[in-house]
């Protein structure tokens, strides 16, 4: 079969005009990759090139975290092309996190599904855990949020005094916590268990009382109160 390139093919057909024409909605998400990578190479179109990229990598979650060396294994996909995915996956994170911004002002949760929903986008795609410490008001609403710690690729190191001494300076009435598994498994490990359970003792000390400390992932949650772990 003779290689054509998308410039060859008829205008209603081709990624880029039926997305001015209907709208980024109606293009399948190997057309959206063509969109993005302009050109092919190796003897194949953009939409081609987009296609294998998706059986490469089986989602656009794999394509996400896959990193730059791993793109080498698909013929025509350069360094330029390369950069362009990741710059789109990335303005896609910052529009989530973007969103999560501004869609509640001093938000007040009434459950730990409301605490995922309003968090994940702030975790998501991280590679490395991070603790966040969010600081509540007598309403139970959020008027601060403190990053305690930015950990490794499988933890990240909390202690006690750090975390309530920005509570104690802004005289939170209650504090919640939350960080991530960038594991995509959100089942809370040992460890998250002590340190729940030191930090719950040391709330009761000073009396800032700790609502939750719910564990996230790109794919689920886990409270540790409300599944009664303590």
């Amino acid at each position: 079969m003779e290689y054509k390139s998308i410039k060859e093919w008829p205008e209603e057909e081709r990624p880029r005009e039926r997305l001015l024409r209907y709208g980024a909605q109606g293009l399948s998400t190997a057309q959206l990759l063509a969109v993005i990578l302009r050109t092919g190479g190796k003897g194949k179109s953009a939409l081609e090139l987009g296609r294998e990229a998706l059986s490469h990598f089986r989602s656009l979650k794999g394509m996400e975290d896959a990193s730059v060396s791993e793109f080498s294994d698909l013929k025509g996909m350069g360094g330029v092309k390369v950069a362009q995915m990741k710059a789109a996956f990335e303005l896609g994170r910052r529009l989530l996190q973007e969103e999560a911004s501004h869609s509640l002002r001093n938000p007040s949760f009434k459950n730990s599904r409301e605490v995922y929903e309003y968090y994940r986008p702030k975790f998501y795609g991280l590679k490395k855990e991070k603790f966040l410490c969010s600081l509540l008001d007598a309403k139970n609403r959020v008027y601060r949020e403190i990053s305690v710690s930015d950990g490794t690729l499988s933890s990240s190191p909390v202690h006690p005094r750090e975390v309530f001494k920005y509570a104690i300076k802004e005289s939170a009435a209650s504090v919640l916590f939350v960080h991530n598994h960038p594991s995509g498994d959100p089942t809370p490990s040992l460890d998250d268990l002590d340190i729940t359970k030191r930090l719950v003792e040391t709330g009761k000390i000073i009396g800032i009382h700790v609502l939750d400390h719910v564990v996230v992932s790109d794919g689920g949650y886990v409270s540790i109160m409300e599944k009664g772990y303590l």
